[in-house]
């Protein structure tokens, strides 16, 4: 008797093929998800605010035509091209007056 019941239970506890493909489809589903949510609208609010702001820069000079204010990575290839020691740590201010940019 014991060892009946040790048997259902075994066999209530594991799971069917079934089941695991099933599991799989919704731990697939559920990184799936988990990955879509990668947008800006889920990254920290300065990190936001910051690629709004270049972003902004970027359209204006489409808008006018003009040369100034450059992102932080134009201003890096120019510092690149000219061989500025230090550009790497540099920011996008301190970019724009070490090649003699107009800043913003």
């Amino acid at each position: 008797m014991a060892l009946r019941s040790t048997l259902e239970r075994e066999r209530r506890t594991m799971a069917t093929s079934k089941q695991t493909r099933a599991a799989s489809r919704n731990a697939k589903k559920a990184q799936q998800a988990a990955a879509s949510k990668k947008t800006i609208a889920h990254l920290p609010a300065k990190t936001r605010t910051a690629l709004g702001q270049q972003g902004a820069a970027v359209a204006r000079r489409k808008r006018t035509g003009g040369a100034s204010p450059k992102t932080r990575a134009e201003l890096y290839e120019i510092a690149r091209q000219r061989g500025l020691p230090g550009r790497s740590k540099m920011g996008r201010d301190e970019l724009a007056r070490k090649l003699g940019e107009t800043s913003r």
